[in-house]
C-alpha cells in the first residue's frame, strides 16, 4: 500500500498492475482502477448521452465475462432465492430483489471506501461526486442483464458474506447486557437498543456464569450423591422387607400345622369317645331286646298252654293239667318285667376344648420379626481399661421385646473364629461390657428378638479397650534449668496411638494450688519438655488409644534446679559397682581389670569406667563429683560411640581430667587424644565442678571447694555427650547432679 492520494489524477493509478487474477479477489489496485475507469465512463455517457447498456457489454468483454454468460445466469438462478430469503427486513424492494448485485457492487468497489478516506481528508466535494458516481453506477448495474465476475461471486456466495458478517458482529461483542443476557457491543449500549441496560465486562459475565455453573454442578453432585445414599437405603430395605416376608410366611406355616395338628388330634379323641358310647348304647339296647324276646317266648308258650287246658273236656285230665300249669304261671306273672329303656337314645352334649388351639392361633401375629439393627462406632472416651460402652440402633418401627449382643476378642494371628463368643441380652439399646483385657480390640454384633423371631445380626464393629497405664523409667529421666527429658514403657502388648504427659507444678503457697498442664499427641515413649527454671514439678503419663485414655501412671518428681542424669549400668565395667543412692561408684580391687566377669556388649572392657546418661539439652549444665585425696581417677564428657576397650580420653571421642599420685606428687591431667598440656595445681581438688557449655564449646574443670577455675577444653561438640567416670585405684567417686550452675564459674 502506498501512502498518497489515491483520489488524484489518472496517471496515479498507473502505480497499480494491471494484471487480472485468474482466482479468488482481486487486487486493491484492479478495484480502483475498474472503479475510476467506470466512473470517468458513466460521467462521459451522462455528458454525451452514451449507451449504458453498451459500456456494461465492453466492461463484461474486457474482463472475459461474455463467454461465462450462461453459466454465470444458471448459477445465479440457484443463488438469487437463498440471498433474498436472508436479507435483513430492513431492506427496500429493490435492494431486495437486488440484493446480490448490490452486496457484490458494494464489496467489490472500493467507492464508498474512497469517499470515506475523501472526507477524513477534507474533500466533502470530490467524495460527494464520487458517492453519486457509484450509486449510479450501482442502479444500472443491477437494472442491466449483465453480469460481473465479482458481482457473481458476490451473489453465489451471499450466505457465506452474511456469516462471516455475523461473526465478524460476534467477535465484536465485548460486553454483556445483563437486562437481555446477550452478549453486545460497547456500541450498542451508547447508542443502540441498550442503552438503558445494565452492562457488565464480557470476562467478568463469563467468569460468573461459569462460577455460577459450577455451583449449580456442586448442588447437582451433593443431590446426585444424597439420591445414591436413598437408593442404597431402599435397597437395603427392599432386602429386609423380602427377609422379613419369608421369615413371617414360615412363622405363619408353622403355627398353622401346629394349630391343623391340635385340631386334627382333638377330632380324633372326640369321634372316638363318641363311638365308645354309641357301642354301649346299643349293646345295652341290644340286651334289653334279647330279654323282651325271651319273654314274649315264654308269654307265647304259656298262652298256648292255657288256651288248650281251657279246651279240655275231660275233667280229670283238665284238672291234673291245670295244677301244673297254673304253678307255672303264677311263677312266671311273679316276675317283674323292666318296660323301660335301658339307654336313653340321645348323645351326651360334648365340650370340645380349644383353649390350646385358641392359645395357639393368639400366638400367630401379624407382627414382623424385627431388622437389623445398626452397630454404632465406637465413641472416643468410651472405654476403660476393662469395660466398654457398645451402642446400637435400630431404623426401624420393627416391635422389638429385647436385643441379643455378642463379643468376642480379635486374635492378632488372624484365627479371631477360634474365640470364644459371648453372648448377652439386654433391654435398652446400650450395654457396658467388663471384664475385659486392656488395650484389646474385641468384635462386637447385635441381633433384636420378638415373638416373631430374631432379626439378621448387624455388621460388626470392633471396640478396643483403654490401654494400662504407662511405667515411667525414674532412673532414665534427665533435667536441667529449663527442661527435661521423661522416659517410660508401655505394659501392653499392643501398640497405642498416642501419650499424654500431664504437669502439675508445684507451689509453695499453703493451700498447695497445682497448675497443670498437658503435653498430647506424643507418638514415642520419651518426650523433651520445657519447664520454668527453679522449680518443682509432678509428672505423670497417659496412654491413649481410641477407646480412651488409660489411668495415670505413678507420678515422678522433677527439680529444675540443675542438671539431673543417671548412670547407665549397661556401660560400667564389672569391677565398677554402682551403690545404692546410684550415684556413687565404687571398685574394691584392680588386680585384674581385664577379668572374665560378665561383660555387657555396651560395657568398658579396659578402663574400669562408666558413662552418664546423655545430656540432650543444649545451654550450660554443672555437676561435681566427690574423691578421696588419694584416689585416681577419670572425670569429664564423651560421645556415645566413644571406644570401650580404650581409656577415656585416650582418643578423640573424650576429653577428661586424670588425677594419678606419683611420689613426687598429686599430677593433674587433662586428656584428649591422649594430648594434656602441662599445669600443675597446687590444692588438691576434693570435690570437682565440671561446667558442659555446649553454646560456648567449652568444658570447664573447677575446684569448688575454693571456686578455682582449673582448666577448659575448647571444643566444638558435634553431638551431644554423656558424663564419663573411671577409676584407677580402688576408692569411691560420689557424683552430685541437679545443681545450679554456681556464679563464680563465670569469672
Amino acid at each position: 500500500f502506498y501512502h498518497m492520494d489515491l483520489y488524484g489524477s489518472k496517471e496515479r493509478f498507473d502505480i497499480f498492475p494491471e494484471e487480472l487474477s485468474g482466482q479468488g479477489d482481486r487486487s486493491l489496485g484492479d478495484m480502483r482502477r475498474e472503479s475510476a475507469l467506470s466512473s470517468e465512463k458513466f460521467q462521459h455517457s451522462q455528458e454525451a448521452g452514451y449507451d449504458l447498456e453498451k459500456e456494461v457489454a465492453e466492461l463484461a468483454k474486457m474482463y472475459g465475462l461474455d463467454e461465462d454468460k450462461e453459466k454465470e445466469l444458471e448459477l445465479l438462478g440457484g443463488h438469487l432465492e437463498m440471498v433474498e430469503s436472508r436479507w435483513p427486513p430492513t431492506r427496500t424492494e429493490k435492494a431486495g430483489s437486488q440484493g446480490s448485485i448490490y452486496n457484490a457492487s458494494k464489496s467489490s468497489s472500493p467507492v464508498k471506501d474512497q469517499s470515506q478516506s475523501t472526507k477524513q481528508q477534507g474533500l466533502p466535494g470530490e467524495a460527494s461526486q464520487d458517492e453519486d458516481q457509484s450509486k449510479a453506477r450501482a442502479e444500472d448495474e443491477a437494472e442491466s442483464p449483465i453480469w460481473s465476475r465479482e458481482g457473481l461471486s458476490s451473489g453465489g456466495m451471499s450466505d457465506e458474506w452474511n456469516s462471516q458478517a455475523v461473526s465478524e458482529e460476534e467477535e465484536a461483542a465485548d460486553v454483556f447486557c445483563s437486562t437481555c443476557k446477550m452478549p453486545i457491543r460497547a456500541f450498542d449500549k451508547l447508542f443502540g437498543e441498550h442503552k438503558d441496560h445494565e452492562v457488565v465486562q464480557l470476562p467478568s459475565a463469563v467468569e460468573s456464569e461459569k462460577e455460577e455453573i459450577h455451583k449449580n454442578m456442586c448442588k447437582l453432585e451433593e443431590q446426585i450423591a444424597q439420591m445414591e445414599n436413598v437408593a442404597s437405603h431402599l435397597e437395603e430395605i427392599f432386602i429386609t422387607v423380602e427377609e422379613n416376608f419369608g421369615r413371617q410366611e414360615q412363622n405363619f406355616e408353622v403355627h398353622y400345622n401346629n394349630a391343623v395338628q391340635v385340631l386334627a388330634q382333638k377330632y380324633e379323641e372326640q369321634l372316638e369317645a363318641l363311638g365308645e358310647e354309641k357301642r354301649q348304647k346299643l349293646e345295652a339296647l341290644y340286651g334289653q331286646l334279647v330279654s323282651c324276646g325271651e319273654h314274649l317266648d315264654t308269654c307265647k308258650e304259656l298262652t298256648d298252654a292255657t288256651q288248650e287246658l281251657y279246651l279240655e273236656n275231660d275233667k280229670v285230665s283238665f284238672m291234673k293239667v291245670k295244677s301244673f300249669n297254673w304253678q307255672g304261671l303264677e311263677e312266671f306273672l311273679k316276675k317283674e318285667v323292666n318296660l323301660e329303656l335301658s339307654t336313653p337314645p340321645g348323645f351326651e352334649e360334648r365340650v370340645i376344648d380349644f383353649s390350646e388351639v385358641e392359645q395357639l392361633m393368639n400366638s400367630i401375629n401379624t407382627i414382623p420379626a424385627p431388622c437389623a439393627p445398626v452397630i454404632n462406632p465406637q465413641a472416643p472416651n468410651a472405654a476403660t481399661g476393662t469395660s466398654l460402652r457398645v451402642c446400637w440402633g435400630l431404623f426401624s418401627d420393627d416391635t422389638v421385646e429385647c436385643y441379643q449382643l455378642c463379643y468376642k476378642p480379635v486374635s492378632s494371628e488372624g484365627h479371631s473364629d477360634e474365640q470364644a463368643e459371648h453372648m448377652l441380652k439386654v433391654k435398652e439399646t446400650y450395654c457396658t461390657i467388663t471384664n475385659l483385657l486392656p488395650n484389646t480390640q474385641y468384635e462386637f454384633w447385635v441381633s433384636a428378638l420378638n415373638a416373631s423371631g430374631i432379626s439378621p445380626p448387624s455388621e460388626k464393629a470392633v471396640y478396643v479397650t483403654a490401654p494400662s497405664p504407662p511405667t515411667i523409667k525414674s532412673k532414665k529421666i534427665r533435667s536441667c534449668e529449663n527442661a527435661a527429658l521423661v522416659c517410660w514403657e508401655s505394659r501392653d502388648i499392643n501398640p497405642v496411638d498416642s501419650y499424654m504427659v500431664e504437669l502439675s507444678k508445684l507451689t509453695d503457697e499453703e493451700n498447695g494450688d497445682i497448675i497443670t498442664e498437658s503435653i498430647v499427641g506424643i507418638p514415642n515413649c520419651e518426650v523433651l519438655i520445657h519447664l520454668q527454671p527453679t522449680q518443682s514439678y509432678r509428672i505423670c503419663v497417659r496412654a491413649l488409644n481410641l477407646g480412651g485414655s488409660s489411668e495415670r501412671s505413678e507420678p515422678v518428681l522433677i527439680h529444675t534446679t540443675g542438671t539431673y542424669f543417671c548412670l547407665n549400668e549397661d556401660t560400667a565395667h564389672p569391677l565398677l559397682a554402682i551403690l545404692d543412692d546410684g550415684f556413687t561408684i565404687a571398685c574394691d580391687e584392680l588386680e585384674n581389670p581385664e577379668c572374665d566377669l560378665p561383660v555387657y556388649d555396651n560395657s568398658f572392657t579396659r578402663c574400669i569406667g562408666i558413662l552418664g546418661s546423655l545430656i540432650p539439652f543444649q545451654g550450660k549444665h554443672y555437676w561435681e563429683v566427690e574423691a578421696e585425696e588419694d584416689t585416681e581417677y577419670r572425670i569429664g564428657v564423651a560421645f556415645e560411640n566413644t571406644p570401650r576397650h580404650g581409656y577415656l580420653g585416650a582418643n578423640n571421642s573424650s576429653w577428661c581430667m586424670r588425677h594419678i599420685i606419683t611420689p613426687s606428687r598429686h599430677k593433674y591431667e587433662f586428656l584428649h587424644s591422649g594430648m594434656t598440656p602441662d599445669i600443675r595445681i597446687t590444692i588438691p581438688p576434693r570435690r570437682i565442678g565440671i561446667l558442659l557449655d555446649y553454646e560456648n564449646c567449652r568444658l570447664s574443670f573447677f575446684n569448688a571447694d575454693i571456686a578455682q577455675h582449673l582448666y577448659a577444653f575448647k571444643s566444638h561438640f558435634q553431638h551431644y555427650v554423656h558424663p564419663c567416670f573411671a577409676l584407677e585405684t580402688p576408692g569411691i567417686l560420689r557424683i552430685h547432679t541437679g545443681i545450679a550452675v554456681p556464679p563464680w564459674t563465670a569469672l
